[in-house]
């Protein structure tokens, strides 16, 4: 009667549930309606938003050596910089005329601080700006890497002018700018112009006319000056002095003093003005072999992109009909779409999930037990998008896939509860008993479990990292989910058991574990538990056998994404003429795009694209550099797609690096495979890489071999003759600004066109600055005797040198890293073994190192990362199983479960051939908690049976056989849910180490929980 008593009030949530229906539905309709709700409020993306902790400080220094700048800028910011206490790591690139420094912020720092530690960045740059010499500077600092313009289009716009594109662009930005949802607009690859003056240096030596008296007249005419303000009858007046230079004409009418020789000539008359593109622009952009420009939107960070691109595309639609005609936008890549066919395709699966699940349900438990639980996991579902929307937690990939992940593990509860309820009815027990009685017995090793499970996933959803953060939504759903199954079982369900099981009443069995599968199970369980060393000596050995197996699954970190894109990044040899390497784009691009698998073939030459997602990364402006974008029509078209325009490379522009990468999940993490030597000298750096890539290409099987110094680029250095230029009272600023007149030009001003700002830029003719040779028959402007001299009086013919350009450096050491891929089919983790173990044979000098990055340093990060918070979760883990019993021997017990996990792993990734990713590494470890689960409930189900007194033998067996039909419907409904996901590219890891693990650990459990406990316990068998 005790018993009963303690068994009534324990199970009183039941009785509440049963008896006062109307809380019970107000938690099924607010499941219901929330859920409705969520699906149509949260936010919708292709994959989670991560923060990159990075920023760029940009520092120019015009005219300076990249070793210059290394000593003078980048020494001296990083010295500044590296105080911040925020600091992971420094790492920069001096050029020649430019310092790159990029600022990595620790990975316990979230997105909410970062703004914060950006502003004390910019603070020690200001600081540090006194330090710099003169004419370096002013430093800019980047941190906008989160903007991601996720609609990108191309724009064509065939026979239009230049001044008539701009407007095209300004109007485009301008109007997209007032869509809804809305954040930036970013245009690239907009032609520029200029207005270019060329004076022959015979008309200034003719005239005597020192070049920079008319430099000085031209900027004075076109700066803006202050003419101060007046009085005027109580009220004080500007005056405004008007832009003296109102266009070509206006310039070409200036008015210039030739000196002696009297009078005053019109610009004209001794120079060509004519505004003209820019003949090396920044950037070129192509679609289809069409000279286009991108514009890219970027939605707000809390909008639906799905509803933010159907707005843009209304809005485009709409602009159409003012746009010039024969003006076409093209899309590179619209995320909504994607998005949209993402979830559209996740839905799908998680329906089929569903089916699954319930199917399978109403055939081994019968169609009332089925609905039960069936109604519970729909409304697990429901209700976990109901929060997904309150917690901001947004619908793309690695949530709903986390859905889909947790599909078999939300019935467990209700799988148990509803079991128990239904074998207590069908024995004669009243329904309202037979409720409380199943939640009274299971409700608190019921939540154990679940917190165990869940606690499974913690590792990674509480990893600061970027890897971390990119997964987070994976752990926060599957918490909310498990939380919400678990308070739905002990309360819907008995609810709705008890009016489906009401017909069940008069089906009372004296035994309801009978059949061929009970009675096949009885008898293995009862052999084993008589042959007890035997069985554990199998497991040991079977468990050992599959840990060596292990060692021969393939190894990756993230896998390649299914979007059927393509990047063929190509350089031309450091310091190449942009419009040689836009030649060469071309040509590739023409090739690429004639090939029948390509669809859309996007070039860019300079430097990379807009960023159209989170884990593409831009490259900085380069004139050797260009990229080709590849949309195919499947992803099986990649391969031998990308094989035919490198062989074409190959043949047609040998000079040329090119390679072709694919999009990969997770966050980005450069080359694959990278060696970094570390050292002061650049020689001894560049003959250890040099050695390093003759062993590898002999030796290490590897692709796409290259530095990121590159090669030495060719400069032309004028040997001055410090004497003979100070006695023609010349300095080395004057032959400077001479040889920049004579080649690229001097800006002497800005022409202001409205809203619009075109340099003025003076320069000699195209005859005479064409050839390099002609610069030592340049003319110079002499103070001292007041004439024009041959510059070879100052200097003594040029130099051609090879410099490094491209001086790179890590946390304030020279840094060349060694960079490559593996072959076609091979994963970076395999290949890393052949590449580290011939790049390590090299002898290193004193004072250098090595170190590695790629994806063997990602990889390895994020597992530390990882291993980091593991020690935390496993320590809730098991004081949760210490308390559930109140005792050491059943947690032991069920930990032993554990390590057989990796049975059906290792047999899954062999027979499929699947790498084992860091997304499989996740399937473990949920792996695991599910197994736990599992124990915990097997176990609690033997402890309670020992406990009211059965014989021990009697309770091993029977208690096993009792939860046999649970834990194999809870296993089998969680490999069915995750059969959808084996064909996703990014979850294929993870699906295959669950349905595997689980398909073999479930029934080595159901044997090896018994053994062990008959162990512990010591039941005679």
């Amino acid at each position: 009667m005790a018993d009963t008593d303690t068994s009534t009030r324990r199970g009183a949530l039941a009785r509440v549930a049963i008896e006062k229906p109307v809380l019970t539905w107000l938690i099924i309709l607010g499941c219901l309606f929330g859920g409705l709700w969520g699906f149509d409020t949260v936010g919708r993306l292709e994959d989670p938003a991560f923060t990159i902790k990075e920023s760029i400080v940009f520092t120019p220094y015009p005219g300076a050596s990249s070793e210059e700048v290394e000593r003078e800028v980048t020494e001296r910011l990083e010295t500044a910089i590296q105080q911040m206490s925020q600091l992971k790591e420094v790492r920069s690139e001096s050029s020649p005329g430019m310092s790159e420094i990029r600022v990595v912020v620790r990975d316990e720092f979230d997105g909410s601080e970062l703004p914060q530690v950006w502003d004390e960045l910019r603070l020690r740059v200001r600081d540090a700006q006194a330090s710099l010499p003169p004419g370096a500077g002013p430093s800019r600092v980047f941190d906008d890497f989160a903007d991601v313009y996720g609609i990108l289009y191309a724009v064509a716009t065939p026979g239009y002018s230049d001044a008539e594109v701009r407007d095209i662009a300004n109007y485009l930005r301008r109007e997209l700018l007032t869509v809804d949802g809305v954040s930036k607009v970013q245009v690239a690859g907009v032609p520029e112009e200029r207005i270019y003056i060329e004076l022959p240096q015979e008309n200034l030596a003719r005239l005597g006319l020192p070049v920079g008296a008319v430099l000085s007249t031209l900027s004075n005419e076109n700066a803006v000056v202050s003419a101060g303000e007046t009085p005027a009858g109580g009220r004080l007046l500007s005056i405004e002095l008007p832009q003296t230079i109102g266009g070509v004409e206006s310039i070409e009418t200036l008015l210039i003093n030739p000196g002696d020789a009297g009078g005053t000539l019109r610009l004209s008359d001794i120079a060509e003005v004519r505004r003209a593109p820019v003949e090396r622009a920044d950037q070129y952009i192509y679609h289809n072999e069409e000279r286009s420009f991108t514009i890219g939107v970027s939605g707000l960070a809390d909008a639906n992109i799905v509803d933010v691109g159907t707005a843009v595309e209304a809005k485009l639609d709409a602009l159409m009909i003012n746009l010039p005609i024969g003006v076409e936008l093209k899309p590179i890549y619209e995320q909504h779409v994607v998005v949209d066919e993402a979830i559209n395709g996740f839905l799908i699966n998680l329906g089929m999930s569903l089916a699954i699940v319930i199917g399978v349900l109403c055939v081994f438990m019968g169609w009332r037990a089925g609905v039960t639980v069936g109604a519970v996991l729909l409304l697990t579902v429901f209700g976990t998008l109901a929060f997904m929307a309150g917690f901001d937690i947004t619908m793309q990939r690695i949530s709903l896939g986390a859905l889909i992940i947790a599909m078999g593990m939300l019935v467990d509860n209700a799988i148990v509860v509803t079991e128990g309820m239904q074998i207590a009815v069908q024995r004669g027990e009243r329904r309202m008993k037979a409720a409380q009685d199943a939640v009274a017995s299971t409700q608190w090793p019921l939540l154990g479990a679940t917190v165990i499970g869940i606690m499974a996933f913690s590792g990674i959803g509480l990893s600061p990292d970027g890897t971390g953060e990119f997964l987070f939504s994976l752990f926060a759903v599957i918490g909310i989910s498990l939380l919400l199954s678990w308070l739905l079982a002990i309360t819907v369900a008995p609810m709705i058991a008890y009016h489906l099981f009401k017909s069940e009443q008069g089906k009372a069995v004296e035994d309801a574990y009978v059949g061929p599968i009970y009675s096949a199970y009885r008898s293995m369980l009862s052999g084993a538990l008589k042959f007890r060393w035997v069985t554990v000596v199998a497991l040991l050995v079977i468990t050992v056998a599959s840990y060596v197996g292990f060692g021969q699954v393939r190894q990756s970190f993230f896998p390649n994404s299914n979007t059927p894109m393509f990047y063929v990044n190509i350089l031309e040899p450091q310091g190449a003429d942009i419009l040689t390497t836009d030649a060469t784009i071309r040509d590739i691009a023409r090739y690429a795009g004639a090939q029948p698998e390509a669809i859309n073939v996007d070039a860019f030459v300079g430097q990379g694209a807009t960023r159209f997602m989170l884990t593409y990364t831009s490259e900085q402006p380069n004139t050797a550099y260009g990229q080709l974008v590849v949309r195919t029509d499947g992803l099986e078209d990649i391969p031998p797609l990308g094989d035919r325009i490198l062989q074409y490379i190959a043949d047609t522009h040998p000079d040329v690096e090119a390679r072709v990468d694919r999009i990969v999940f997770g966050p980005p993490s450069g080359a694959q495979l990278e060696a970094r030597f570390m050292g002061p000298d650049a020689d001894v750096l560049r003959g250890l890489a040099d050695e390093a890539m003759a062993r590898l290409r002999a030796e290490a099987n590897v692709r796409d071999l290259r530095t990121d110094w590159r090669n030495r680029e060719l400069v032309l250095r004028p040997q001055i003759v410090e004497e003979r230029a100070r006695t023609i009272g010349l300095t080395r600023a004057d032959i400077g600004e001479a040889l920049r007149f004579a080649t690229e030009g001097v800006n002497v001003g800005t022409y202001r066109e409205g809203d619009r700002l075109i340099p003025i830029i003076a320069r000699a003719p195209e005859a005479e600055r064409a050839i390099a040779d002609n610069l030592s028959d340049r003319l110079i402007w002499s103070p001292s005797q007041n004439a024009y001299v041959p510059l070879t009086q100052a200097v003594d013919g040029f130099a051609l040198e090879a410099r490094d350009t491209l001086i790179q450096r890590r946390d304030r050491v020279r840094t060349l890293t060694v960079q490559a891929n593996p072959p076609d089919g091979e994963t970076a983790a395999s290949a890393f073994v052949r590449f580290s173990a011939v790049a390590s044979q090299i002898e290193l000098p004193q004072g250098y190192s090595l170190e590695w990055g790629g994806e063997h340093e990602a990889s390895q990060q994020a597992n530390e990362s990882l291993g980091g918070v593991l020690p935390f979760s496993l320590l809730v883990m098991v004081v949760t199983s210490v308390l559930l019993f109140q005792s050491v021997r059943q947690p032991l017990i069920i930990w032993l479960i554990v390590p057989m996990s990796v049975i059906g792993v290792t047999v899954g990734l062999l027979a499929t051939n699947v790498a084992f990713s860091f997304t499989a590494l996740l399937g473990l470890l949920s792996l695991s908690g599910m197994l736990i689960k599992n124990a915990i409930v097997l176990v609690d189900e033997l402890d309670q049976r020992r406990v009211r007194g059965d014989e021990k033998l009697t309770a091993v067996l029977e208690g096993s056989v009792s939860r046999l039909r649970p834990v194999m419907l809870a296993a089998g409904t969680t490999i069915l849910g995750m059969t959808p996901l084996i064909f996703d590219a990014f979850f294929q890891g993870m699906a295959v180490t669950i349905i595997g693990g689980l398909a073999f650990a479930t029934v080595l459990t159901l044997i090896a929980t018994p053994v062990f406990y008959g162990l512990f316990f010591r039941v005679r068998g």
